[in-house]
């Protein structure tokens, strides 16, 4: 049986800077195997405490998102200025599986960022090309998730217009298919053609990341 998933949270941090947008990333601390860490958005599980059986789960979710990006950044964001805009649910076949709440705030530059070089070891404040082209070298490894996200950001010429654009009441859900091939994997999301039969080659519209190596591309149809 496929373990449940833990709630937990997430924040992309955004800022105004002079010609683009910029969104906060941090690194992980070095793997066991000494491999870097990947570079993530601040955020984390929700804390038994920050539950209730009354709750919304986003309203969970919400709070463990202020708290985390306090713990990992240093920085104290309003719940009040969070915007909802996706959540991740990781694939049953994963042996640790997470339901993440992804939400999106504006930082008003007036505090410095504090990592505590332990848990998290590095920050950077990349616009969102500058972030996928420094994936694209290997500078900075990205889950999935935060690529896709990072997408999403590309064509807001600020970090309001960003806010407001991609704010919803009703986020997208993340229910990734994980589809091997020979060149790599194809990972279909909800609202893609071939979702529900985990089929990448079925016809009509596309929601879906290409993964090959370090190499990503994410195809969604309304985005064109």
């Amino acid at each position: 049986m496929a373990p449940e998933p833990e709630p937990s949270a997430t924040v992309v941090l955004l800022r105004d800077a002079a010609r683009r947008p910029e969104l906060l990333l941090l690194q992980r601390a070095p793997r066991k195997d000494g491999r870097p860490g990947p570079w993530v958005f601040p955020g984390g599980k929700v804390e038994p405490n920050e539950r209730d059986a009354h709750d919304d789960p986003k309203d969970a979710a919400l709070r463990a998102a202020v708290r985390e990006t306090h713990e990992e950044a240093g920085l104290r964001v309003a719940p009040t200025g969070l915007v909802t805009i996706s959540r991740w649910i990781t694939p049953e076949i994963s042996p640790r599986r997470f339901d993440t709440w992804f939400f999106l705030g504006v930082e008003s530059g007036r505090e410095a960022v504090r990592v505590d070089g332990s848990e998290i070891v590095d920050h950077r404040w990349l616009d969102a090309q500058a972030t996928l082209r420094a994936h694209e070298a290997g500078e900075i490894r990205l889950a999935p998730p935060t690529f896709v996200t990072v997408t999403w950001l590309l064509g807001y010429a600020s970090a309001g217009d960003a806010h407001a654009g991609l704010a919803t009441a009703d986020p997208l859900v993340f229910r990734p298919r994980i589809c091997p091939g020979e060149a790599g994997a194809t990972m279909l999301y909800p609202g893609d053609a071939g979702y529900d039969a985990g089929d990448p080659q079925a016809p009509g519209p596309r929601h879906r990341l290409h993964a090959v190596g370090r190499e990503y591309r994410y195809e969604r149809s309304d985005l064109g």
